[in-house]
């Protein structure tokens, strides 16, 4: 039996269920799925250092690979890889600063590594209610809300600035967010407004900037910069993610940039060879499947399942090289190298694994719209 009930943080009311929902039918999960969910998450497990990261000290990437065995119900502790959940968690509340930082390469890297570690912590944190994760988690939270540019956004360095740097930073900070706000964390709602309104001016029609009301004619979509610099699949799924994430679904940018996801969904092919190459980079992959999934409906229904068979038909198989059998390459950021296969297989268990709904970010609930302009 499933139990709804509400916790309200911070004045925002959020309704809940005390268990996942499970995937509907086949046409979100299928043997094949779930034969290459697990076969990922055993290379996962048999390529992991004893220390817990993947032959990188990079945070953020030792979190996406214990985001793969969250995703899957595995806790730290407990279930078939719930010792890897242990390891991967460990590995980062050890190498967190005193200032809450959870960054250990180049610190012009810092807060992108932090948002996304923290993002995982606060889904740890809600699956297992941790105190070690919960201290961690928290002052990681402050550090965001105190490096929060004027403009809403955030830069690259742990500071505040003027300016925040671009998109994908802001929106990587505001899914921390709201991982603490799934987990039962206070976070000021003067934060979240105005990182929304910050995914919001890096909207851009395609036929350049209009004022006002104009703006929503014909199609436009989120891009890297504000002024329209660095449109990609990748930046519309970003933003729709946290629009959604935050409550703003009946905003009018939404349907316009899940048109472009659409599009590029629909293009993947089905008849791919099983060499490790999804057609879409680790990043793209990790926004695409949570926008579809936040959406939901028709956008859901009708492109996951091609999402999710492209993945079976790009995954590496080689049942006699451990190395090689159950890995994606990412092709973009990271190619050629161990942390870059840990990034998109990652990417992918979790995208795999989204219609099981273990993950608190995943689980039925809704939470109330910020009232301000949109």
């Amino acid at each position: 039996m499933r139990i709804a009930f509400i916790i309200c943080v911070a004045g925002l009311p959020i309704c809940f269920s005390t268990s996942p929902a499970r995937a509907e039918g086949e046409w979100e999960v299928t043997s094949q799925s779930t034969a290459a969910l697990q076969r990922g998450l055993t290379w996962l497990a048999q390529n992991q250092e004893p220390e817990g990261n993947w032959q990188s000290t990079d945070l953020g990437l030792v979190a996406m690979g214990a985001l793969a065995f969250l995703a899957d119900g595995h806790t730290p502790g407990r279930g078939k890889y719930g010792q890897n959940v242990d390891r991967a968690l460990n590995f980062i509340l050890a190498n967190a600063k005193p200032s809450g930082l959870l960054n250990t390469t180049n610190p012009h890297q810092a807060m992108y590594n932090h948002g996304l570690a923290t993002f995982v912590l606060g889904q740890a944190y809600g699956m297992s209610s941790d105190p070690r994760v919960g201290t961690t988690l928290e002052k990681a939270l402050k550090l965001i809300a105190a490096t929060q540019c004027r403009d809403g956004g955030w830069d690259y360095m742990a500071a505040p600035q003027e300016n925040g740097h671009d998109l994908s930073l802001a929106v990587m900070q505001a899914k921390a967010l709201r991982s603490a706000v799934d987990s039962g964390l206070e976070v000021s709602p003067d934060v979240i407004k105005r990182a929304i309104q910050d995914v919001r001016e890096h909207y851009s029609p395609r036929a350049g900037p209009r004022p006002g009301d104009a703006a929503r004619e014909g199609p436009g979509q989120f891009t890297y910069s504000k002024g329209g610099g660095g449109g990609s699949v990748a930046m519309a799924a970003a933003g729709v993610v946290c629009l959604q994430e935050f409550g703003q679904y009946d905003d009018w940018r939404i349907p316009k940039n899940m048109e472009v996801i659409s599009a590029a969904v629909r293009q993947l092919p089905l008849d791919a060879k099983h060499d490790g190459r999804c057609a879409l980079d680790a990043y793209t992959l990790y926004y695409v499947g949570q926008a579809m999934y936040q959406v939901g409906g028709d956008e859901w229904r009708n492109d996951y399942p091609r999402l999710r068979d492209h993945l079976v038909a790009t995954q590496s198989q080689s049942p006699t090289d451990a190395h090689q059998d159950g890995l994606w390459h990412d092709i973009r950021w990271l190619q050629g190298s161990l942390p870059g296969d840990l990034y998109a297989t990652s990417v992918a268990c979790f995208v795999l694994a989204i219609p099981n709904r273990y993950l608190p970010i995943l689980q039925e609930g809704k939470i109330q719209q910020y009232r301000q302009g949109k």
